[in-house]
């Protein structure tokens, strides 16, 4: 997978959050490794068939005497040289052969599990990075503005001053309340930066590429679909966790049946035929059909095999022990998210409304200030409360978000 590269003069890659997501699906190098774990189960559930299927293999040997005799009974015999090939079919076929298969197919679907949980929790990842990226953008918008209108006072207030209609203290007052807003911006603008980079690493993209997000925060944000979800009924069973952990319980039930079969015979059949070719005056004494049929029966392991059994059947009931847990603490969980998705509601509406009560006595105040009817030092104070109350208006957004994506990945919509 090739990193994308995008040069300056192409302009910037403009992503919704869909193509943002889809892009992840395809570049993101952790899902990568995902599949390829699919692909190695399926290779090893394939070894575990073949081992229970005939084995067919061929030989050929050449062996040359180099004119030897062999004295037998008075008897000079020549030992000529000669050529034989041979082909042999076997299988062998056991109880621990067949659960073998089973298991892997257990592994083989718990790869699969695993990997669209990968895909979930990447997909979730690019959409709580592009929400940060419109928070942080819409934070530093807003501190813009109130340094356009802290700005703007500013210079109404050192025109005053040069009239001799105020005094310096004033000014400087104004003048602090800009740098103040001047460093905010800067360390937004880092912090936004920041949120870019990590969306860059998640679609696999060159650092020098420029990232446009083309949803806007409003056009993404639904409330009450967000809202709904707490309605919904939560199905264990489209839980990712939920679904590795059954499958837990089925791999240790196969355990046991596993170490039990390691009890019962092995059967194995081969047949071999031989040809065998002279190069000169000799005895031939190797039969052409050869075939074996053996059976293995344990007797004795001194209670290895045994303790092999309860051993395996401890470890099963650890893990329905496990899954009933798992069970109470999802549920709980669900419960828990609902309360949180519930909170962060009431928490945006609240700064929101704070947001546009503030906004009206900074609008207020500074048309006193400009009429004298007020004083920098309210001025100052009124800005530095908006600017909080912004501030905490686009965390209790970014809260929200977090909220209905952690409920969304519970759920598996």
């Amino acid at each position: 997978m090739a990193v994308f590269h995008l040069s300056a003069q192409e302009g910037p890659l403009r992503l919704s959050l869909e193509q943002a997501q889809q892009m992840a699906v395809e570049r993101n190098r952790t899902l990568e490794n995902s599949s390829l774990d699919v692909q190695i189960a399926q290779a090893g559930r394939w070894q575990a068939i073949a081992s229970m299927l005939p084995q067919v293999n061929a030989s050929g040997t050449y062996n040359d005497m180099f004119g030897y005799r062999m004295n037998f009974g008075g008897m000079s015999i020549a030992l000529p040289s000669s050529a034989s090939v041979g082909v042999t079919a076997s299988v062998a076929l056991s109880g621990a052969q067949v659960l073998n298969a089973a298991i892997s197919k257990i592994s083989q679907q718990m790869s699969d599990i695993t990997a669209h949980q990968t895909e979930q929790t990447v997909v979730s990842q690019v959409k709580t990075l592009y929400y940060s990226a419109l928070v942080a953008q819409q934070t530093l918008d807003l501190l813009r503005n109130n340094l356009d209108e802290v700005r703007r006072l500013y210079n109404f207030s050192q025109q005053s001053v040069d009239v001799g209609a105020a005094e310096q203290v004033s000014a400087d007052q104004l003048m602090v309340q800009v740098a103040s807003a001047q460093t905010a911006i800067s360390s937004a603008e880092n912090s936004l930066e920041m949120v870019y980079n990590s969306l860059r690493i998640q679609l696999d993209l060159d650092s020098s590429v420029q990232i446009e997000l083309t949803d806007s925060l409003d056009d993404l944000l639904d409330i009450d679909a967000a809202l709904a979800m707490m309605n919904q009924q939560f199905n264990l069973d489209n839980n990712y966790n939920y679904q590795l952990l059954k499958k837990n319980v089925e791999l240790a039930k196969k355990q046991i049946s596993l170490n039990r079969w390691s009890l019962a015979p092995t059967v194995s059949l081969a047949y071999q035929y031989s040809a065998k070719h002279n190069f000169g005056e000799g005895m031939d004494m190797t039969p052409p059909n050869t075939m074996n049929i053996m059976v293995n029966v344990p007797l004795f392991s001194s209670l290895s095999n045994a303790k092999k059994i309860k051993s395996a059947q401890l470890s099963y009931q650890k893990q329905l022990n496990t899954l009933a847990e798992t069970e109470n603490s999802l549920e709980v969980q669900y419960r828990q998210l609902c309360y949180n998705l519930q909170n962060a509601h009431e928490r945006y509406l609240n700064q929101k409304q704070a947001v546009e009560v503030n906004k009206r006595v900074f609008d207020n105040i500074a048309r006193k200030y400009e009429q004298g009817y007020s004083s920098a030092l309210e001025m100052t104070n009124t800005s530095t409360t908006l600017i909080n109350s912004q501030s905490s208006y686009v965390q209790a957004v970014l809260e929200f978000v977090n909220a209905e994506i952690e409920l969304d990945k519970l759920l598996n919509n």
